[in-house]
């Protein structure tokens, strides 16, 4: 396995950073390597991402998320990997985003690659380039407030989605429909607030 821990300050307020990050489907906007995530539940997304000339698909799972606080996840099909993303209040206007990330590289080039630092290195801009994002737009795009209690607590993921600012229910940790099957529709989603 290959650890890497790279930080960001970003110059917004704990709550605005925490809210944005919970915005997966928006990482491609400012990751790099990521092409596309897509929600598949509240505790569940599917990857995209090209690094070090490797393409790569895979579907993550948040073991563990308490707003303001962090967000823990591992990979459950695909690229193996799992971390925790930390949020900390350095004052009123700045927080401090610090990410710990093990990975498994499986192929030569993601031996290589891991040898040479490239994924840290990809990690540190694609962290810069967050807050440059979040700090540009002067406000999160949506947030998602609820938590997902950590393996071996009770509980099954609790909370409500945060309208995002152009009024509708944000992507992120979307409710699912009765059936168990899926994410609900935008327009039901829109329904239920």
């Amino acid at each position: 396995m290959t650890s890497i821990q790279k930080s960001v300050d970003v110059r917004m307020p704990l709550r605005a950073v925490y809210n944005q990050w919970t915005q997966f489907e928006a990482f491609p906007r400012f990751m790099g390597g990521v092409h596309k995530i897509r929600q598949l539940s509240p505790t569940r997304t599917h990857w995209e991402t090209r690094i070090g000339g490797v393409t790569r698909a895979f579907e993550a799972e948040i073991t563990e998320q308490r707003p303001d606080e962090r967000i823990a996840w591992r990979s459950v099909h695909g690229a193996e990997h799992g971390g925790v993303v930390t949020f900390h209040r350095i004052d009123e206007e700045t927080t401090r985003v610090h990410l710990q990330m093990e990975y498994h590289p499986d192929s030569l080039p993601e031996k290589i690659a891991a040898g040479i630092g490239m994924l840290g290195r990809q990690i540190s801009a694609d962290l810069q380039r967050f807050g440059e994002f979040l700090e540009g737009r002067g406000q999160e795009s949506g947030g998602w407030r609820g938590e997902v209690p950590r393996a071996g607590q009770q509980g099954e993921p609790r909370g409500a989605g945060v309208a995002d600012r152009g009024g509708t229910a944000a992507l992120s940790n979307p409710p699912t429909d009765s059936t168990g099957d899926g994410v609900l529709s935008e327009a039901r989603r829109r329904e239920e607030l």
